[in-house]
This record gives C-alpha cells, structure tokens and sequence, in this order.
C-alpha cells in the first residue's frame, strides 16, 4: 500500500511547483477590483457636462460680459460718477439675442436670419425681416439627352390608353374603366344632392358640353397682338449646365441642347423614382437653394453666408435623413454660422397666432394634419397624406378630357401645358354648388415658337368634382405614387434593434391599418412579390362608431385615445397599443403602403389621437381646425369641410368650425411666416445649433437642440 503523499511532493511530480524568483509579471501597478457593490459615478448626468448646454452657458456669460462692458462705456462717456452694479445672476438671453440685435447700430431684428420653407412644387425663401417670402419653383433644368415630355416614347400626363392598332381611344375610354365609372358614379351623386336640395339640373347638360367642345376651333393670335406673351428662357451659344427656378420652367421642350427638368421633391419625400444617384438628388436640392439664396435675396457672396443663421422647416411627419441630411448641407456646403429645426405646423401656428388649433396644410403633393397645443405638436396626432392641389389639377384636366376638351394634346410633362393647367384650376376649380351648371371658358395657349392660341370650351360639374377628390380620393391617380421607392436611399434604422427610426405617430399608424384593412390582403406575410396595395381610404373602420363612445375611461375610446394603459383596447385597424405607432405596424411593410384617406376622417382621427381623452381638448381642436397651404386656397374649401366634419357627426359637433385666413395672409406662407417670428423670439435660442457643435458632434446634437423627441 503506497503512503499518502504530501502537496509539495504531488506539486513536484506534476510539475505545477512554482520555480521562478516570486518576481511579478509586469511592473505595472496593479489596480485592484472596485467593489461592485458601493460605487458611484456622474458622467452625464449634469447639464453642465454636456457640450450644448456647455456652449450655451458661455455665450451667456460672454453676452452678460460685453453688455455690461458696453454699458460701464456709455456711463463714463456722459460723465456719470456713480454707476449700477450689474446683477451677476441677470439672464439677459431674454433682452438681448444672439445676435445682439438690440444693441444701438445695429441692423434690423432679423435681418441676419434667413428662413426656408421648401415643398414639392415651390419653396418659400426670404429673411426674417421680410414681411412676405420669395416664391421659388422646386426645380431644376440640367442639360440631358432628352426632355422629360420625351421619357419613355413620350408617354404623356395623364396617361391615355390605346387600342390595339395604337391608336388614342375616345375620350370616354382612354382612361379606363375605373375612373370612368368612378367619375360617373360621382356625376350622378351630386345630381341627386342638387335635386334633393331644390336645384335645377338640366337633363342633357353634358351632352350639351360635349356637343359644344366637338366642333372648337381654336383661333390664332400673332405675336405681336399678345399683350401677355412669355419671355422663354433664352440659351447663348455656350448655354449653362442648369438653369433653376422660374428660368428652369421657361425653358423650351424641344431646345437645343436638351434639358430634363427635375424636381427633387414629390410627395413631401425624396424624388428617387428620377434619380439613379443620392448624391446626384442632394446636390440638386443644394444648388436651388443656392441660387434662390444668391438671385432672390442678393447674397451672392457665398463666404458672407458664415454671418447669417438659417430657420428650415421640416416636415412634422418627417424622415431622420431627410433631416440629417439637411442639416448637414447648411452647414457644411453653404456655410451657414447656426441653424434651428421647426417643424411645419407649429410653424403654422406661430404665424397665424394660436395656442391650441388642428392645422390642416395641404401641398402640391402632400397633405399634412397635426394637433399643436401650447407650442407642441402632438405626436401621435401627426397624419401625412399622399395627395394634394397638383392632383386635383391632373384629375381636372382627365374630367375635362372626358368630356372632349378641345385641346386634346395637353400633356402636363410639358412645361408650358403644366404652366397652363395649374392656371385653368386656379381660375374655374371652386366648391360652389350652385354655381354647377353649364358654363363657358377660355384659355390662351402660348408654347414657344409658335403663335399663341386662342380655344373657348365649356364645362358642366368637372370644377367641382374635381377639388371633391380631397373627401373621395379614389378618383385621383395613386398608382404610380410609390414607384422608385426607397431605390437609392435607404430608411434610417435603429443600430441595437435594427427597427425603423423614422417617426410613425398612431394617428398615421391608424390610417395606414386601415388601408390595408380595406384591401383584404394579408398583412402577415403580404403578397408573393412583397408588396403591399395602396388602396385609398374611404372611412378609418370604428372610429366614428369610437368618437361617439361615452368619454370614460371604461370606453374604448377613453383607452385608447390615451395611450398610456396596459390594457387599453386597439385602434382602428391595429395593435393593442397605440402608444408607440411602431408597434402597430411590426408585421407590415409600411414603406409599401400608401396613405390615402378622406380628409374629413384624416382631420377626426388626428383630433382623436390628439385630444387623449380630454373632452376639452377635443372641443378645443374641432373648434379650432386651420387649413393652409396652397391647395387651401378653392374658394368655398373651408366651408365645404366643416359641413362635411358635421355630416361624420363626431362628438361636440356643433363646436366644429373650419376658421377663415389667418391674420388676412395667404395661406401658402402662414408656414413661413411663424418661422421666421419663430427665429426671432430670444426665449428660442436653446434650439440654435452653431458651427462647433455640428463640428463636434454633427448629427448626434439634434438630441438636444430639437423641440421634440428626436
């Protein structure tokens, strides 16, 4: 039997017995573990530790310095002995701005200050001492090897069909049955309102109006007899790269060398349908901006523009790149010295003076509605919509057509058809309804190179169904909407959960379910290409039924208006949890849904979302629905949609009211107008990003210097 054996001689004979002079490894100090259990740190944790708050803190003790300098001068010049000690804990960011404005000699409040507003078919641009803004087209003219009325054979606006020997069929058919039974539907329908109403329809009115635009001829005018001819774009025998602006649409189609016009903004969002490069899109929106900066304000010295400040307005519902990128571009390409981020209705109600209001801005392409209470926009209030005035131009012309306009060639890719119907729309497009009868127009038509063109024609209801597509949407052209989508840029992602960053509010989330409710497909694993359908929005499913519910909180109204319970029940058409408008959406594509609602339903559920179950903010927001931008602007819009809100019969409706212009301005540039008071209120300047922040921290700043929750 072995004996048991010691540790140092089992240590020996595995060979584990230390042999080294008991030297230590390195003769770096060692730290020893910090106990887990008791410690303490306050990094960021402090305002102070953070660079914009930092920076902040020193331009108010550098303001406090030089005030109080400039002030200890003005007594010893006029020889005053005694002088007042200035209070070291005075915050003078309330009296005296950032760029000392105040101060005697000075320019004029906002002189430095330059605000921008662009949309998809025209950008508001001037200094924020300007009583009005400069009204800049969104476009540029490059040279390229073909016109954009040459694209794709020629292929015109709106798109005709053809028979099978190639030809145009009859203006009853060429744009399909769709929209011929859609317009038809809605013809008869406004016969039977009128009728109910005790007006006088006549029987054969549009057979009158077709009769009558069959057998015009249009009539020739010289040149020299045209009192309003246009002064076409001229090209000198070395002509420019580009031409921008009012330049770019005066341009002729057919000029030599070619010009393709661009517009890089169309629906509120990127153009990426015309574009194969970003870079390509960024730099075209950089030089509009430029020249709009250098030929409409007189600033052509670029290296004068580090003096000036920049307000830009963005979207409510907007896209982080579409911000980032902004961002970067005033400061980096232009050279601005500070820019501040507001969002287009709060803007709105800078401008037109409301503290709580539901604004209502429809665009060219785009219609946005958002709740603003106390200088907030309410998050989840937020709709965007994908229509606007440019699509009842497009579907008045094709009504028009249908009826046999005389000028049957019209093509709004070409520059000048487009410069006609926006003309045509502004002039005949109203609400009126008895104003619906058979009535006689003309137009002139001025196309470069040729002598101007005289045509009369009539029309019956086409005015006015036309501008009734904002409340049945179905009637415009939605289909090509999201072509090009998402092809050259990507959406912004979350780098921990690689989920969308971009803002969904539950109003926009709401309508979007909705949408692909009524299509009645399936939003788990969507369609074998994957893709989900744009089905218009005729009525949000359950929420008039949820607006009329007993305001409690044993309501499903009451729950999930508010948003922050556990168990409040779902919203129209999603999740049981409308607090976050992501969740709603986890198992659907929703950059491949198309959001289009009637604008009545779109307006109630904002409100909806945006009141949170407090009945007086829902008395408040129907009280107080403001609608601007340029497709606000057809006579009787406002009445017509306050009569439609009280038909949806929402709760508290006889509070609902549709108010008149604010402050008598145009409602194109209320946008612009609250932002540039908004660049001038000194209370603003912790929303200034300046020249070493971007420096530093770039994008990552806009944590701190944007009003909300970036």
């Amino acid at each position: 039997m072995v004996g048991k054996k010691s540790g140092k001689a089992l240590l020996r004979e595995e060979g584990l017995e230390r042999t080294d002079n008991s030297m230590s490894l390195t003769s770096w100090p060692e730290v020893n573990p910090i106990n887990q259990k008791n410690y303490y740190t306050e990094f960021l944790k402090r305002d102070d530790q953070i660079l914009p708050y930092r920076l902040q803190q020193e331009e108010r003790r550098n303001r406090m310095t030089t005030h109080a300098k400039n002030r200890d001068r003005e007594l010893a010049q006029v020889g005053l002995e005694e002088t007042t000690a200035v209070d070291p804990d005075i915050d003078l960011g309330d009296d005296v701005g950032l760029d000392d404005t105040t101060v005697p000699g000075q320019e004029q409040l906002g002189s430095k200050i330059i605000v921008i507003h662009p949309g998809s078919q025209n950008m508001r641009i001037g200094l924020a001492s300007d009583s009005l803004p400069k009204t800049v087209p969104m476009c540029i003219a490059r040279q390229w090897a073909k016109s954009e009325s040459e694209d794709r054979d020629g292929e015109p606006r709106p798109k005709r069909q053809k028979t099978n020997s190639g030809s145009v069929m009859a203006p009853e058919k060429m744009f399909g049955p769709t929209f011929a039974n859609e317009y038809t539907t809605m013809s008869t329908e406004l016969k039977i309102y009128m009728r109910s109403n005790k007006q006088r329809v006549l029987p054969n009115s549009k057979e009158l109006v077709v009769n009558y635009n069959k057998r015009i001829e249009p009539e020739s005018i010289s040149e020299h007899n045209d009192p309003l001819r246009i002064d076409w774009t001229e090209l000198t025998p070395k002509p420019p790269p580009y031409f921008t602006g009012k330049e770019a649409l005066r341009v002729p189609d057919y000029s030599n060398p070619r010009y393709k016009l661009f517009w890089p903004l169309q629906c509120g969002q990127y153009n990426e349908k015309d574009y194969d490069e970003k870079l390509h899109l960024y730099n075209d929106i950089t030089v509009i901006i430029e020249e709009a900066i250098k030929n409409q304000l007189g600033l052509r010295r670029k290296r004068e523009w580090a003096q000036y400040s920049c307000v830009f307005v963005i979207p409510d519902l907007y896209e982080r790149e579409y911000v980032t990128q902004t961002f970067d571009m005033v400061m980096r390409d232009m050279g601005f010295g500070r820019i501040a981020f507001i969002q287009e209705s709060l803007a709105a109600s800078y401008g037109a003076g409301y503290t709580i209001t539901c604004v209502v801005d429809i665009g060219a392409q785009k219609t946005s509605i958002c709740c603003v209470d106390d200088g907030m926009c309410v998050e989840e209030s937020r709709i965007n919509l994908k229509y606007g005035g440019f699509d009842v131009t497009e579907t008045f012309i094709k009504m028009l057509l249908f009826d046999h306009f005389p000028y049957e060639d019209i093509n709004l890719k070409r520059r000048y058809d487009f410069l006609l119907a926006e003309e045509i729309k502004s002039q005949y497009c109203n609400l009126k309804i008895e104003d619906v009868t058979v009535q006689p127009g003309e137009f002139h038509l001025r196309a470069p190179h040729q002598e101007t063109r005289k045509y009369s024609f009539k029309f019956y209801d086409e005015k006015y169904l036309a501008p009734r597509g904002f409340f049945q949407p179905d009637i415009f052209d939605n289909a090509p909407k999201l072509d090009g989508r998402r092809k050259i840029i990507q959406p912004s992602t979350n780098i921990y959960s690689g989920s969308l960053d971009d803002p969904l509010s539950s109003a926009q989330s709401a309508i979007i379910h909705a949408c692909v409710q009524l299509s009645g497909k399936d939003t788990t694993n969507g369609d074998p290409n994957g893709n989900l359908p744009s089905t218009p929005l005729r009525q949000p499913p359950g929420l008039l039924q949820r607006l009329n519910e007993p305001n409690d909180r044993s309501s499903p109204a009451g729950n999930s208006a508010a948003g922050d319970d556990e168990d409040s029940t779902p919203a129209p058409g999603g999740d049981s949890n409308p607090k976050n408008g992501q969740n709603l959406l986890s198992s659907v594509f929703q950059e491949e849904i198309l959001p289009i609602a009637p604008l009545e339903h779109a307006i109630l559920t904002s409100i909806l979302y945006g009141a949170r179950n407090d009945e007086r903010k829902m008395r408040d927001f129907l009280g107080g629905i403001m609608i601007i931008g340029g497709g606000s602007q057809i006579p009787m819009l406002d009445l017509f949609l306050e009569e439609a809100l009280k038909k949806a019969k929402p709760p508290n409706a006889k509070d609902v009211q549709v108010g008149a212009k604010p402050r008598d301005l145009d409602p194109q540039v209320v946008a612009w107008k609250g932002a540039s008071v908004f660049g001038r209120i000194p209370s603003t300047d912790d929303l200034w990003i300046g020249r070493i922040e971007y420096d530093r921290l770039g994008a990552r700043v806009l944590n701190n210097k944007v009003n909300w929750i970036w």
